[in-house]
Formats: C-alpha cells, structure tokens, sequence
C-alpha cells in the first residue's frame, strides 16, 4: 500500500459464477473474522450488486453504475459489466485511495460473477496483478454451485472453468463448492464426496455419459476435457457450508496458508473459544509459532484439524 500504509495487506478475491453463493460468503466469512478479533473491510467490486447485506467499506457503484453504463452506451447487462470493469481499470487510483483509507484492514473483494472476467477477459486480472503492486496479498476464492455434483456433464464443465479461472487470474487459488447444506436436496451422488472434492479418476465420469444417448456421440471430446483436467492436476474443492463454523474455519486455513497470513496470538485464542463451544469440548493449538512453522510437524505441517489440534501454517 501507499504512503504510510503497512509493508503488507492481506485479502480474499471471492469470485464464481452468478449464484454461487458469493455475497452470502462475504458476509458470512466477515462475522467469522471479526469474531476472531480481524479488522475486516468488504469491498463490493461488482456494479450489478444492490442490497447488500454486509457493511461495505467500499463499493464500485460510487465509481460507475451498471445502469448508467447500459443507458448511455445502450449495451446489455453483460457488455455493460465488461465495461465497467475496464472503467474501474483505467481508474485504479480512485480504488488505491480508498483502500489506503483503510490501513491494517484485511479485504475481502466481492467480485462480478461474469464469467468471462475470470477465463479470457484481461480487466479483472490486471486490477488483481495490480493490487499485489501495492503489496496486498489476494487468495482468489472461487465458489461453485455444489448441485453441479449431481450432474456428470456439468461436473465436467465446472472443472473445465475451474482450470480456466486458475491459469487466467494468476493467484494463489481456493477452489470451494458452496452449499453443501442443500447439496441432499439436489439428487443422490453417483460417487461419494471425496471423488469430487479430490477430483479422482475422472473415467468414472466418461461411463456415466456413456449412458446418456447425447454425451455417447461425444465421448472423444468428453475424453480429451478429461485428459486435460488430469493433465495439469491442478483443480480440487473443498465443501462449503457457510452455516457451519468449523467449514468456515477450513476454508479459512487452506486461504490463509495460501496467501501467507499467520494468526496473531490472539486470534488463536478467540478461535480455540470459538471452537471449544463449538464442539462441546476443550480445544488446543499446538505449541508451535508461526515463525517455527519451516520445521517438520505432524501431520505434515497443514494446517488443519487433526486429532483436536490445528497445526500451524506453513
């Protein structure tokens, strides 16, 4: 950041397609930091965004309008958000001195949910590329629909977008499949939860559109996709229920341990009260500090739960 600004700032970029549930997890994951004792500021980056239910430390809107935009230029919803994107890039300073406002703040960016920010179009990345620039560190979160679970074709075409969004947005990434909590509510699962959260064999798949008379006319393509999803072995998710604390607190270790962030002293006590209430007993943090965290620890170093202890980043 500028001037007198700490040396670093951390944040989250929340990004998925409309619906997935983005705005919902601002909110939801700004009361869990702020309960751990984080100063948090939300940052609303999508111009198409009206009532929000968290309080926003900045919002595009004040920059340029998504109907101002469509009126002016008579463009669509889609070509006018695309626009305003690439106005919110040619003006990064207006941003730049809002988010130096507001020193010693972690972020989180509510981003549009056009899906050609995050695969092809340049606007999006170059706002993110530039705020490392400034020494704020982003994990890109990005949110998808559990329900495509249901559906082998859709699976397939969310892993494809997945990888797409990764290789295109250029940060440290979190992939997260929102709404588990309804996930019951969509239709049994063909394989069991770890197949699609670690992305295992993905030839199961392939015999399931077998069965279907239109996918079998396309099954070299479904094979190539396939292929390549396993080639770069990149993409994994993990579940998501953003009623469920101790979700929140493992999307939060995978975020953290991405983009760098340690917890302060007493952020791991809030989080040890936090989820001894939670789960009706006492919790512990192992002993080791940040600083020590290059030694080898159990679990192999992640930082997650294991055996009623949290082990610290890496």
């Amino acid at each position: 950041m500028a001037g007198a600004a700490p040396a670093t700032a951390f944040g989250q970029a929340v990004i998925g397609p409309p619906g997935s549930g983005k705005t919902t997890y601002c909110l939801g994951m700004s009361e869990f930091l702020r309960s751990l004792g984080r100063r948090v500021a939300v940052v609303n980056l999508d111009p198409a965004n009206e009532g929000l239910p968290y309080e926003c430390a900045v919002d595009v809107g004040e920059l340029v309008g998504l109907g101002d935009v469509m009126d002016a230029l008579c463009l669509g919803p889609n070509g006018g958000l695309l626009y305003c994107m690439e106005y919110l890039e040619a003006n990064l300073d207006w941003l730049r001195g809002k988010l130096d406002s507001l020193r010693g703040y972690y972020f989180l960016f509510d981003c549009p949910g056009q899906v050609e920010l995050c695969t092809h179009h340049g606007a999006l990345r170059s706002i993110f590329s530039q705020m490392a620039q400034w020494d704020l560190r982003l994990t890109a979160v990005h949110l998808v629909d559990s329900h495509y679970c249901t559906d082998p074709a859709k699976f397939i075409s969310v892993l494809c977008t997945s990888l797409a969004t990764m290789l295109h947005i250029e940060l440290p990434h979190v992939n997260l499949l929102s709404k588990m909590d309804l996930i019951e509510h969509y239709g049994k699962l063909a394989f069991n939860l770890d197949y699609y959260t670690e992305v295992l064999d993905l030839s199961y798949l392939l015999d399931h559109l077998a069965s279907d008379p239109f996918f079998r006319h396309y099954r070299q393509l479904n094979e190539k996709l396939v292929q390549l999803i396993e080639d770069y072995s990149l993409v994994s998710f993990i579940p998501l229920n953003i009623q469920d604390k101790e979700s929140i607190q493992r999307v939060l270790q995978a975020v953290d341990k991405a983009n760098g962030y340690c917890f302060g002293v007493q952020e791991q006590r809030s989080l040890e009260a936090m989820m001894s209430a939670a789960m009706g007993a006492d919790f512990h943090f192992s002993s080791y500090p940040c600083s020590l965290a290059s030694q080898p620890q159990p679990g192999g170093g992640d930082m997650g739960l294991r055996s009623g202890q949290m082990y610290p980043c890496k």
